[in-house]
């Protein structure tokens, strides 16, 4: 059996760069979103990868360097109906069709951070963004947090929910939201 190290290690010096550790790093990031009954029973419960989007990137970045200018922290989440692809930037990087009502501050021991884990949490109360139309999309936004829809630039990350379907005016929904940042 042949010594598959010698092959790496032959690579090595010819490429001229030692082997050592490599770092993974990254920013994984996972939605869970519930909606309850007015009697508060689960009626529905998805759990999805999400998409930090390239101004998300830049937030954690700069901030985390203590550099340059970052984009502003964000301020809670907002709600849609739309099926746009998820995408870094452009289009798929925001909220394709607001549901209007649906913008909402974090929950209020919300965003919190534990080990490389950033937490999110926002609740929809019975009466706030209710729809015919099954709610498919959710972002985190970094703007004024006012009845609009959010561009790509106020981003930080963007999800697609399959499954969650309408929320009625006595249903309550909540999302939780965790972005782990990796190293290795």
């Amino acid at each position: 059996m042949r010594d598959k190290s010698v092959l790496s290690d032959n690579v090595t010096a010819v490429v001229g760069r030692a082997r050592g550790p490599r770092s993974e790093m990254g920013i994984e990031g996972v939605v869970v979103a519930e909606l309850f009954g007015p009697d508060g029973t689960l009626k529905a419960r998805v759990e999805s990868r999400n998409l930090v989007t390239a101004v998300g990137d830049q937030m954690y970045a700069a901030r985390g360097a203590g550099v340059g200018s970052a984009p502003d922290a964000p301020t809670g989440m907002k709600l849609g109906t739309g099926d746009e692809p998820v995408a870094k930037s452009g289009s798929g990087a925001a909220l394709e069709t607001y549901l209007s009502d649906s913008d909402h501050a974090f929950d209020a021991t919300y965003p919190s951070a534990t080990g490389g884990v950033v937490t999110y949490r926002t609740t929809w109360a019975a009466g706030e963004a209710t729809s015919a139309n099954p709610i498919t999309e959710a972002v985190i936004v970094n703007d004024t947090l006012s009845d609009t829809t959010s561009s790509s630039a106020n981003t930080i990350s963007r999800v697609l929910l399959d499954g969650i379907g309408s929320k009625g005016a006595g249903d309550t929904l909540q999302i939780t939201w965790t972005h782990t940042l990796l190293g290795a």
